[in-house]
Protein backbone atom coordinates (compact mmCIF):
# COMPACT_ATOMS: atom_id res chain seq x y z
CA UNK A 1 0.00 0.00 0.00
CA UNK A 2 1.41 3.37 -1.02
CA UNK A 3 0.77 6.47 1.05
CA UNK A 4 1.19 10.02 -0.23
CA UNK A 5 2.15 11.42 3.17
CA UNK A 6 5.75 12.20 4.12
CA UNK A 7 6.93 10.86 7.48
CA UNK A 8 9.93 11.43 9.72
CA UNK A 9 10.86 9.46 12.82
CA UNK A 10 13.23 10.99 15.39
CA UNK A 11 14.89 8.41 17.61
CA UNK A 12 15.57 4.86 16.44
CA UNK A 13 15.31 2.90 19.65
CA UNK A 14 13.01 -0.12 19.73
CA UNK A 15 9.81 1.94 19.54
CA UNK A 16 10.93 4.46 16.91
CA UNK A 17 12.49 1.79 14.74
CA UNK A 18 9.30 -0.30 14.91
CA UNK A 19 7.24 2.70 13.75
CA UNK A 20 9.66 3.52 10.93
CA UNK A 21 9.97 -0.09 9.72
CA UNK A 22 6.20 -0.66 9.67
CA UNK A 23 5.69 2.54 7.68
CA UNK A 24 8.43 1.60 5.21
CA UNK A 25 7.10 -1.95 4.85
CA UNK A 26 3.71 -0.49 3.90
CA UNK A 27 5.20 1.66 1.16
CA UNK A 28 5.65 4.98 2.95
CA UNK A 29 8.68 7.22 2.50
CA UNK A 30 10.26 7.75 5.90
CA UNK A 31 13.16 9.92 7.00
CA UNK A 32 14.65 8.16 10.05
CA UNK A 33 16.92 10.22 12.30
CA UNK A 34 19.00 9.45 15.38
CA UNK A 35 21.93 11.24 17.04
CA UNK A 36 23.84 7.97 17.59
CA UNK A 37 25.84 6.95 14.51
CA UNK A 38 25.98 3.27 15.53
CA UNK A 39 22.20 3.19 15.87
CA UNK A 40 21.79 4.82 12.46
CA UNK A 41 24.16 2.35 10.81
CA UNK A 42 22.27 -0.59 12.31
CA UNK A 43 18.87 0.79 11.28
CA UNK A 44 19.99 1.62 7.73
CA UNK A 45 19.84 -2.10 6.90
CA UNK A 46 16.03 -1.94 6.87
CA UNK A 47 15.35 1.80 6.59
CA UNK A 48 16.39 3.42 3.26
CA UNK A 49 16.65 7.01 4.46
CA UNK A 50 18.63 7.20 7.70
CA UNK A 51 20.44 10.28 8.97
CA UNK A 52 22.68 10.89 11.96
CA UNK A 53 21.73 14.34 13.25
CA UNK A 54 20.81 16.41 16.29
CA UNK A 55 17.15 17.33 15.82
CA UNK A 56 17.23 19.76 18.75
CA UNK A 57 19.26 22.11 16.53
CA UNK A 58 17.08 24.55 14.49
CA UNK A 59 19.59 24.58 11.64
CA UNK A 60 19.52 20.78 11.40
CA UNK A 61 15.72 20.82 11.23
CA UNK A 62 15.98 23.21 8.30
CA UNK A 63 18.67 21.17 6.53
CA UNK A 64 16.66 17.95 6.87
CA UNK A 65 13.67 19.59 5.19
CA UNK A 66 11.35 18.81 8.10
CA UNK A 67 9.00 21.57 6.95
CA UNK A 68 8.05 19.23 4.08
CA UNK A 69 6.93 16.46 6.42
CA UNK A 70 3.26 15.73 7.07
CA UNK A 71 3.87 13.65 10.20
CA UNK A 72 6.82 13.52 12.59
CA UNK A 73 7.04 10.82 15.26
CA UNK A 74 9.40 11.74 18.10
CA UNK A 75 10.73 8.79 20.08
CA UNK A 76 13.96 10.07 21.56
CA UNK A 77 16.04 8.63 24.37
CA UNK A 78 17.53 12.01 25.29
CA UNK A 79 14.95 12.80 27.95
CA UNK A 80 12.13 15.29 28.20
CA UNK A 81 14.15 18.36 27.25
CA UNK A 82 15.21 16.93 23.89
CA UNK A 83 11.65 15.85 23.08
CA UNK A 84 10.28 19.27 24.02
CA UNK A 85 12.83 21.07 21.82
CA UNK A 86 12.25 18.75 18.85
CA UNK A 87 8.49 19.13 19.20
CA UNK A 88 8.66 22.92 19.27
CA UNK A 89 11.02 23.06 16.28
CA UNK A 90 8.78 20.76 14.24
CA UNK A 91 5.69 22.84 14.93
CA UNK A 92 7.60 26.03 14.13
CA UNK A 93 8.64 24.42 10.84
CA UNK A 94 4.97 23.90 9.98
CA UNK A 95 4.64 20.14 10.51
CA UNK A 96 0.92 19.40 10.66
CA UNK A 97 1.06 16.36 12.96
CA UNK A 98 3.70 15.78 15.64
CA UNK A 99 3.37 12.58 17.67
CA UNK A 100 5.61 12.16 20.72
CA UNK A 101 6.44 9.10 22.79
CA UNK A 102 6.31 9.86 26.52
CA UNK A 103 7.75 8.12 29.55
CA UNK A 104 5.04 9.28 31.97
CA UNK A 105 1.62 10.91 32.16
CA UNK A 106 3.22 14.13 33.39
CA UNK A 107 5.59 14.23 30.40
CA UNK A 108 2.58 13.71 28.13
CA UNK A 109 0.89 16.77 29.63
CA UNK A 110 4.03 18.88 29.19
CA UNK A 111 4.57 17.82 25.59
CA UNK A 112 0.93 18.49 24.75
CA UNK A 113 1.29 22.01 26.10
CA UNK A 114 4.35 22.74 23.92
CA UNK A 115 2.63 21.66 20.72
CA UNK A 116 2.49 17.85 20.41
CA UNK A 117 -0.64 16.87 18.49
CA UNK A 118 -0.66 13.37 19.95
CA UNK A 119 1.24 11.75 22.82
CA UNK A 120 1.64 8.02 23.38
CA UNK A 121 2.84 5.87 26.26
CA UNK A 122 4.77 2.84 24.95
CA UNK A 123 3.17 0.48 27.44
CA UNK A 124 -0.28 1.35 26.11
CA UNK A 125 0.46 1.52 22.40
CA UNK A 126 3.02 -0.41 20.39
CA UNK A 127 5.08 1.24 17.67
CA UNK A 128 3.61 -1.10 15.06
CA UNK A 129 0.06 -0.22 16.06
CA UNK A 130 0.85 3.51 15.85
CA UNK A 131 2.25 3.03 12.35
CA UNK A 132 -0.85 1.10 11.27
CA UNK A 133 -3.06 3.89 12.59
CA UNK A 134 -1.06 6.46 10.61
CA UNK A 135 -1.41 4.40 7.44
CA UNK A 136 -5.09 3.67 7.90
CA UNK A 137 -6.52 6.82 6.34
CA UNK A 138 -10.24 6.92 7.00
CA UNK A 139 -9.96 4.67 10.04
CA UNK A 140 -10.18 6.37 13.42
CA UNK A 141 -8.48 3.43 15.11
CA UNK A 142 -7.44 -0.10 14.23
CA UNK A 143 -7.06 -3.13 16.47
CA UNK A 144 -5.61 -6.35 15.13
CA UNK A 145 -7.64 -9.26 16.46
CA UNK A 146 -5.46 -11.75 14.60
CA UNK A 147 -3.02 -11.77 11.71
CA UNK A 148 -5.84 -11.48 9.17
CA UNK A 149 -8.75 -9.96 11.10
CA UNK A 150 -9.05 -6.41 12.45
CA UNK A 151 -11.60 -4.22 14.15
CA UNK A 152 -11.75 -0.57 13.08
CA UNK A 153 -13.75 2.56 13.74
CA UNK A 154 -14.86 3.81 10.35
CA UNK A 155 -16.35 7.20 9.52
CA UNK A 156 -19.63 7.19 7.58
CA UNK A 157 -18.80 8.17 4.01
CA UNK A 158 -20.76 11.00 2.36
CA UNK A 159 -22.23 8.57 -0.17
CA UNK A 160 -23.51 6.38 2.69
CA UNK A 161 -25.41 9.16 4.43
CA UNK A 162 -29.19 8.69 4.38
CA UNK A 163 -28.87 5.02 3.50
CA UNK A 164 -29.48 2.04 5.75
CA UNK A 165 -27.13 -0.87 6.43
CA UNK A 166 -29.53 -3.08 4.49
CA UNK A 167 -29.23 -0.80 1.45
CA UNK A 168 -25.44 -0.56 1.74
CA UNK A 169 -24.98 -4.33 2.12
CA UNK A 170 -21.47 -3.86 3.54
CA UNK A 171 -21.10 -7.54 4.42
CA UNK A 172 -21.77 -8.60 0.84
CA UNK A 173 -19.69 -5.85 -0.79
CA UNK A 174 -16.72 -5.73 1.56
CA UNK A 175 -17.00 -8.79 3.78
CA UNK A 176 -17.26 -6.69 6.94
CA UNK A 177 -19.63 -6.89 9.89
CA UNK A 178 -20.90 -3.80 11.72
CA UNK A 179 -20.85 -4.60 15.45
CA UNK A 180 -21.59 -1.16 16.89
CA UNK A 181 -22.43 2.41 15.94
CA UNK A 182 -21.12 5.43 17.83
CA UNK A 183 -22.52 8.95 17.79
CA UNK A 184 -20.78 11.44 20.01
CA UNK A 185 -20.25 9.67 23.33
CA UNK A 186 -23.08 7.21 22.73
CA UNK A 187 -22.24 3.66 21.67
CA UNK A 188 -24.96 1.29 20.50
CA UNK A 189 -24.57 -2.43 19.86
CA UNK A 190 -28.32 -2.83 19.35
CA UNK A 191 -28.18 -1.85 15.69
CA UNK A 192 -31.28 -1.15 13.62
CA UNK A 193 -30.30 -2.10 10.03
CA UNK A 194 -33.23 -0.05 8.70
CA UNK A 195 -32.11 3.21 10.34
CA UNK A 196 -30.56 5.73 7.88
CA UNK A 197 -26.94 6.59 8.65
CA UNK A 198 -25.82 10.15 9.34
CA UNK A 199 -22.45 11.83 8.88
CA UNK A 200 -22.07 12.20 12.66
CA UNK A 201 -22.03 8.41 13.11
CA UNK A 202 -19.03 6.11 13.15
CA UNK A 203 -19.20 2.38 12.48
CA UNK A 204 -17.29 -0.18 14.51
CA UNK A 205 -16.65 -3.00 12.08
CA UNK A 206 -14.81 -6.32 12.04
CA UNK A 207 -13.46 -7.92 8.92
CA UNK A 208 -10.56 -9.28 6.94
CA UNK A 209 -7.71 -6.74 7.15
CA UNK A 210 -7.00 -6.83 3.42
CA UNK A 211 -10.68 -6.20 2.60
CA UNK A 212 -10.83 -3.38 5.15
CA UNK A 213 -7.90 -1.72 3.39
CA UNK A 214 -10.00 -1.53 0.22
CA UNK A 215 -12.31 0.89 2.01
CA UNK A 216 -9.56 3.51 2.27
Amino acid sequence: MKTNLNYAVFGLGRYGRAVAKELVDDGAEVLAVDSNEDVVNAASVELPYCKCADVTDPEVIKQLGISNMDVVVISMAGGLEASVMATMLCKEAGVKTVIVKCSSEMNCKILSKVGADQVVLPESESGIRLAKNLLSSGFMDIIELSRDVSMVELSVRPEWEGKTLIELSLRKKYGINVVAITQGKDVSTNINPEEPLSGTMKLIVIGNTAKLNKLK
